[in-house]
């Protein structure tokens, strides 16, 4: 009875106790704390960039830099996603 009760576990997660990776779990966490920390910064980026351009001292290679890196920060998820796409992972 025990074997056959075990064998019929096999097939269901939710029987079987089975959980979450937690490497998954703790890098998820990460990505949310890390745009929890950027989100501000990026707009306080977006509004410095602003009055850099109203006081006409803006370098366009700062600027650039800038929209690059709030494009990897918040699009990173998409990047690897294209990117696992590319090689089919």
């Amino acid at each position: 009875m025990q074997t056959l009760l075990a064998t019929a576990s096999l097939g269901s997660p939710a029987l079987a106790f089975a959980q979450a990776s937690p490497f998954m779990t703790g890098a998820t966490a990460l990505q949310t704390n890390i745009l929890a920390w950027l989100t501000p910064i990026a707009i306080i980026l977006v509004m410095v960039l602003g009055a850099m351009a109203m006081a006409n001292r803006m370098s366009w290679g700062w600027c650039l830099g800038a929209i690059l890196g709030i494009a990897i920060a918040f699009g990173a998820p998409q990047i690897v996603a294209w990117v696992r796409g590319m090689f089919g992972v």
